[in-house]
């Protein structure tokens, strides 16, 4: 649906927050440009610009007002508000029942700006988000036991082909072998010294499964072999040589993280989150709440917080960059030591390289 003039004029007679940031307006005898929430006095029509942006709005020689503030952070929870209401729609909505000009006509905002800051929020636009949510349906109702075909079908899947094609993105393996924990996936792992203690790293033929830090091999090994109970998993210590050395330079400060292909299982929620914390610069920290907010489910620091404890890939998925509100620590499934001593390794190389 495609937003006019005349719904932006709308907009402004009735103060829609829900158009915060989806563009501002400026008024030409006082050359001052407001979001359309504004409570000053509402001007004549015949003296209204509209704007994409406050850039384009001071570009054309208008300035911020004062009292609503239209380039301050808090329009970020307007446009949280509006994934927010988007991811409902998605998870309430069978499948195809939403299409991005559907979540258009519903949100009140032009596809491409609904497109634009979904994608910029949740790093992933509302179809990759819609088929995450089948895909997290369809792995809980046969991990409950269902059938493969009625699980698809209640998961959302239109059919059975919609299915297989999509299945080796978001699966890593076919709906069967799913169902039957994984059995005939060949898992490779090793384990090497770290100056964390030791370090296990775990690979399928697509990617990296697992990286877990301990202070022995055998638990290390032990839990990888409870994570995937009917996979067939063989130590090569030699043929994951290249990603080991790789995430050793990392941890002693020789090198970025490295950009390692990933085989992971995760929810549509999860995989929000987990997507988020790879773009927290390395040194530093946001808060549970902030990752939440980012991901346009600002009531969901908890789930949050559940994501990163759940995180199979250490350092990879820089789950250690997410503190509490007030800057403390909190839980790290390595432990706190390490969370810290990565924390203050990061922070040393962000000062040694300015």
């Amino acid at each position: 649906m495609k937003t006019t003039e005349t719904d932006y004029w709308k907009a402004v007679q009735q103060r829609d927050r829900a158009f915060d940031g989806v563009f501002y307006y400026g008024v030409s005898s006082t050359r001052i440009f407001c979001r359309p929430s504004c409570r000053s006095r509402q001007p004549r029509r015949e003296n209204v610009v509209f704007f994409a942006s406050p850039e384009l709005a001071r570009q054309a020689g208008f300035r911020s007002c004062l009292r609503c503030r239209p380039d301050e952070a808090e329009l970020k929870d307007a446009q949280s508000e509006l994934v927010r209401r988007v991811c409902d729609a998605i998870e309430a909505g069978p499948e195809g029942a939403l299409s991005l000009a559907a979540l258009s006509a519903q949100s009140g905002v032009s596809e491409s700006h609904l497109q634009r800051v979904f994608k910029r929020l949740t790093g992933i636009t509302p179809r990759q988000f819609a088929e995450a949510l089948r895909s997290s349906r369809f792995r809980a109702e046969v991990k409950s036991g269902q059938a493969v075909t009625a699980a698809l079908y209640e998961a959302g899947y239109g059919s059975s082909s919609r299915l297989y094609e999509k299945s080796a993105a978001h699966l890593g393996m076919t709906p069967a072998t799913y169902r039957r924990g994984g059995r005939g996936m060949r898992i490779r792992y090793t384990i090497a010294g770290c100056r964390l203690g030791r370090l296990l790293v775990a690979a399928t033929e697509r990617g990296i499964c697992s990286v877990t830090l301990g202070d022995a091999d055998e638990k290390l090994a032990q839990d990888l072999f409870a994570e995937f109970p009917q996979s067939l998993i063989e130590r090569d210590d030699s043929g994951l040589n290249g990603q080991v050395t790789a995430l050793l330079r990392h941890l002693d400060g020789q090198q970025p993280c490295p950009d390692l292909p990933l085989d992971v299982q995760a929810t549509a929620f999860q995989k929000l989150v987990w997507e988020e914390l790879r773009r927290i610069p390395a040194g530093s920290t946001v808060s549970y709440s902030e990752v939440a907010q980012r991901i346009g489910r600002p009531t969901a620091a908890r789930a949050v917080a559940r994501a990163c404890a759940t995180n199979p890939v250490a350092l990879l998925t820089p789950c250690h960059r997410v503190v509490r509100e007030n800057g403390d620590l909190s839980g790290y499934r390595w432990g706190l030591e390490r969370k810290r001593a990565l924390l203050a390794q990061e922070q040393t190389n962000t000062e040694a390289e300015m």
